[in-house]
């Protein structure tokens, strides 16, 4: 079972001034990995946004996603397992483009109505739909341990048509699709 921050999801937060944000305060996710280990993907935000969050979407994984891109995801998710596991969280400060790849599938909404722009936002892990998406984030004998993430060859020279987005997500610079 995996170990999920101490009391609860509650546990071990800080309550950060939102810097003019309305609606209130985003909750600080302590020991939660701020980035992706040797990449620019950013899984944690330092401060609310001053006009407020960034919606969170459903984005479309398209199956000819890069390699680093989709490990970006693998360790999105397992960070999210080993902080929370299967009890409900607030958003606080998730970053939103890395939420949004898994948002609507393995990441669900459990406020009704679900505010997306909202830093107070409730969300819960589908695990039966994480553990399909992402087997070896459940079974540690399938793949790559916490431990093995520096060692993991980022370098993908056919794939220089991508680039990070503004809202932190990845997408082609020419994809010709909308996600």
């Amino acid at each position: 079972m995996a170990k999920h921050g101490g009391k609860g999801p509650r546990a071990a937060r800080k309550r950060q001034g939102s810097g003019g944000h309305q609606g209130g305060e985003m909750v600080k996710h302590r020991g939660f990995p701020s980035r992706m280990t040797g990449t620019d993907f950013q899984f944690t935000i330092r401060r609310a946004g001053k006009e407020g969050a960034t919606k969170i979407i459903r984005r479309e994984r398209f199956a000819d996603r890069r390699k680093v891109d989709r490990e970006a995801d693998r360790q999105f998710m397992a960070a999210l397992w080993d902080h929370f596991g299967e009890e409900p969280f607030e958003r606080g400060n998730l970053d939103a483009g890395r939420l949004s790849w898994l948002f609507g599938r393995e990441v669900k909404a459990l406020d009704d109505p679900f505010d997306p722009q909202s830093y107070e936002a409730m969300l819960q892990i589908d695990r039966s739909v994480a553990e399909a998406s992402f087997p070896e984030v459940f079974d540690p004998n399938a793949g790559m341990s916490p431990a093995d993430w520096d060692d993991f060859d980022f370098d993908d020279e056919e794939d220089d048509d991508w680039e990070e987005d503004e809202t932190g997500g990845d997408e082609p610079e020419n994809r010709g699709r909308s996600a």
